[in-house]
């Protein structure tokens, strides 16, 4: 309530003090002559803007429109008697009739003066209400015919209405009381009202409220709705007086409390000071001596020497010491140029690689490479590498093994779901929570600056709004950059080039291609059989064994069971799904000790199946008896499988129907087998027209199961050629290549994993592209044992291998 009396009252009186025709406040008794008096049934209108007039109340107007000057000046000569009405829209300059509310206050002139700026003020004092009933004229100004309203005074006898009268008047001495801008001679005036209806009016013309609200207590002739709706009001105004000195007293207090702390803590900086065991002091200094022992650069001396004098300047009280502080503690942390000494024995790196890691040659091969150039050239920037597999192979354990053969800590990064920039970057120290990037954390955790880093599945990072995290990598895994890889929280660079970093990924399709060319990428493969059952006997069972409290004299498992194991209980190129597999038997076998059952110590075959329930039997080749079925080779995430591919034809019109689940590739090397059958009939001894008269239908079993890929094109075309001339195609062969319009057979990839299938599947002969020579070439002689593999480069020389002279049993009959 800012504005409730507006000064009104104290200018009015110090103005009005020698008028001895007017007194600012009346009483009771002036108030009852003021309300017999006669006035005028017609009245020269004054349109008021910004207020409402109050029967009994004073206010002052200042005059400006040239109608409204004319009307004072008459009036003032006159009866001086007008009427008041306040206008609807305050905005309108010139308003008629219609702009103004129909209800009103007489009014009386008590006197006009003219200001220091030669406009005019003329204070009126509010008599009866009226209404108006007939507008008579607009010019000069406006005059009505109006109605005198009668009012009903506050009866004091009546309990109620005396109760409404003191709770109102002393409401408005509290809002007085409690509000800062309201001067307290505005309660003398209040005390000394004697009449509540004047009170009432009064307090209405005073208070903080619209023009409208104001307007419609003056309208409302019922004394008691009236007093009801100046009390609603009033209580408004007292609490939201009262929230606010609440916000203003607990800001004071807050204010006070800070300068008291202020204080108090200068008080005892001084008295520290005097003493000597000031722990400001005693940070700084603990952080010079810390600093005597570090090998940092020129650069960074100068950069830690500048914080740390900022330190010193700081208010120890305030939010920016404790980020200084934490920022200089990191910065002597980190192993600014200390490294470890590597040990280049390779024969101790050749044995701790192949006690840890079974296969796996290349790898091998590779560190020990790196480790040779070590010793002989004393210093080099440390490779980049990339193991690139299907999971559960042995990429990540690889990097603790390839630490312990260099004698070098190691650290491990997931980066699997890593999607802010700032991860490995880091935050500028600026806001609030923030910290270095993980790869500078990391080093500090290693507190040394070479260690074996593996980022473990790299190919798995993502990217949001907060930035590219793979992009932040280039500079991470740039042996060229990393010398001086720059975190935004030290606000300096860090040399990562002693590094070692290595990365896993599952796939490389998902590494963008910058990344990918900046490592070096070292494909491991799934295992083999052979190699599964010697991991699982040398290194899988011991752990399993070791892990569930048991000794290697309660339990062994038998080669053949172990085979069985990993043929019909798991599916995947590595040996997690083994692991799990051999620590169900170890747990069982610990059940069995703990109830003391009896037991045999070595596993056998016939019991996989009441400890494990039954297995799933891998696909294995049945014969050449059909015609239209061909054994190819895939490659799968978990390893390499067989597939047949089956086709038959019907009369019809030439339609392709392919099904299977196929992708758009293997749907193209179809129609590709197919287009070339038909330009090439003649090699089948057929006639061109025999494909146009007859329906064909290619089918790849396993229909849930997503294929595609070119691989399947040598063995789609075997498949068409073999239904078409119903000749058998040879036994136990099987065969992956891609193929082309113009007759061509093309190499493809996994060829490791497929060839291992096919032996699991008891094939015996392979065809190949003469390119893909070179990959089986890397393959150790005793997985090819047995193997027969037929190289070729063009897709008759496919035809003349895989197609027997003999017709199946009951062939169809295709002219």
């Amino acid at each position: 309530m800012s504005d409730f009396f507006d000064s009104d009252y104290l200018q009015l009186t110090s103005n009005l003090e020698s008028d001895a025709e007017f007194i600012p406040l009346i009483s009771a008794e002036e108030e009852e002559n003021m309300s017999r008096e006669k006035y005028p049934e017609e009245l020269a209108i004054l349109p008021l803007r910004n207020n409402v007039l109050f029967p009994g109340v004073v206010i002052p107007i200042t005059v400006g429109r040239d109608k409204s000057i004319k009307l004072i000046q008459e009036a003032n000569k006159g009866s001086k008697i007008i009427g008041v009405v306040s206008q609807k829209n305050q905005g309108e300059e010139s308003p008629e009739f219609a702009d103004l509310h129909q209800v009103g206050t007489i009014a009386q002139i008590i006197r006009l003066l003219k200001m220091p700026d030669g406009s005019s003020t003329v204070i009126i004092q509010g008599k009866r209400r009226f209404e108006i009933t007939q507008p008579l004229q607009t010019e000069p100004y406006m005059t009505a015919r109006v109605k005198i309203l009668e009012e009903v005074k506050i009866d004091r006898s009546n309990k109620e209405m005396d109760v409404m009268y003191k709770t109102i008047k002393d409401q408005a001495l509290k809002i007085i009381q409690d509000s800062p801008n309201i001067p307290s001679e505005a309660s003398f005036a209040i005390g000394n009202i004697d009449s509540p209806t004047f009170l009432v009016n009064f307090i209405s013309s005073n208070m903080n409220a619209d023009v409208a609200k104001k307007q419609e207590m003056l309208e409302e002739l019922d004394v008691k709705k009236r007093v009801m709706m100046v009390l609603e009001h009033l209580t408004a105004e007292i609490q939201m007086l009262e929230m606010q000195n609440e916000i203003q007293s607990k800001v004071r207090k807050d204010l006070d409390r800070q300068q008291r702390e202020y204080f108090l803590h200068q008080q005892m900086r001084t008295i520290q000071d005097e003493l000597g065991d000031n722990p400001q002091q005693q940070d700084v200094n603990e952080m010079q001596e810390r600093a005597k022992d570090k090998k940092w650069s020129a650069e960074v001396e100068k950069l830690f020497d500048k914080e740390l004098d900022k330190l010193s300047r700081m208010n120890p009280q305030g939010a920016e010491y404790t980020v200084q502080l934490n920022y200089l503690d990191l910065m002597l942390d980190l192993p600014w140029d200390e490294y470890s000494e590597d040990n280049l024995d390779l024969n101790r790196a050749r044995k701790i690689l192949e006690r840890d890691h079974y296969g796996l040659e290349k790898v091998k091969e590779r560190i020990l490479e790196y480790l040779a150039v070590l010793k002989l050239k004393g210093n080099m920037k440390s490779p980049i590498l990339c193991f690139y597999g299907p999971p559960g192979v042995g990429k990540t354990s690889l990097g603790k093994s390839i630490a312990e053969a260099l004698g070098r800590k190691y650290i491990r990064m997931s980066l699997g779901g890593l999607h802010d920039e700032s991860e490995i970057r880091g935050h500028r120290k600026t806001y609030i929570g923030a910290m270095p990037g993980r790869i500078i954390q990391s080093i500090k955790k290693a507190e040394i600056s070479n260690p074996v880093f593996v980022l473990d599945e790299i190919d798995k990072l993502g990217r949001s709004n907060h930035g590219d995290p793979s992009s932040a990598l280039l500079e991470v895994l740039d042996p060229e950059q990393n010398k001086a890889f720059y975190d935004n929280y030290i606000e300096t660079e860090y040399d990562l080039s002693r590094v070692m970093f290595i990365a896993t990924a599952n796939t490389l399709s998902t590494i963008q291609g910058p990344l990918r060319d900046r490592m070096e990428i070292i494909e491991v493969n799934g295992y083999t059989v052979e190699e599964k059952v010697e991991i699982g006997k040398r290194h899988l069972l011991p752990k399993q064994i070791k892990e569930h409290g048991l000794t290697s004299k309660d339990i062994s498992i038998d080669k053949r069971a172990m085979e069985k194991l990993i043929e019909e209980y798991t599916n995947e190129s590595g040996v997690r799904g083994l692991d799990k597999r051999i620590a169900k038997l170890v747990r069982n076998r610990a059940r069995q000790i703990a109830m003391n059952e009896k037991f045999e110590v070595k596993i056998k075959l016939e019991d996989l199946y009441e400890v494990l329930g039954a297995g799933t039997a891998k696909t294995k080749y049945s014969n050449n008896e059909v015609a239209g079925v061909v054994t190819g080779l895939a490659w799968t995430s978990v390893g390499g499988d067989i597939l047949f591919i089956e086709s038959s034809v019907t009369k019809g019109k030439g339609k392709l129907t392919l099904t299977g689940n196929l992708g758009d590739v293997m749907k193209e090397s179809a129609v590709i087998a197919l287009e070339y059958l038909k330009a090439h009939s003649k090699l089948l001894g057929l006639e061109q027209q025999v494909f146009d008269e007859h329906n064909v239908h290619i089918h790849v079993p396993e229909g849930a199961t997503p294929k595609d890929g070119p691989s399947a094109g040598i063995t789609m075309l075997t498949s068409l050629a073999s239904v078409f001339t119903q000749q058998k195609v040879k036994k136990n062969l099987a065969m992956t290549g891609e193929i082309t319009l113009r007759g061509d057979v093309l190499p493809v990839g996994g060829i490791k994993e497929k060839i291992l299938a096919a032996k699991r599947a008891k094939i015996k002969e392979i065809i190949l592209c003469e390119k893909n020579k070179k990959d089986v070439d890397e393959i150790k002689d005793e997985y090819l044992k047995g193997l027969t593999f037929h190289y070729v480069n063009t897709m008759k020389e496919v035809l003349e291998i895989a197609l027997t002279k003999s017709k199946v049993k009951h062939p169809i009959k295709i002219n």
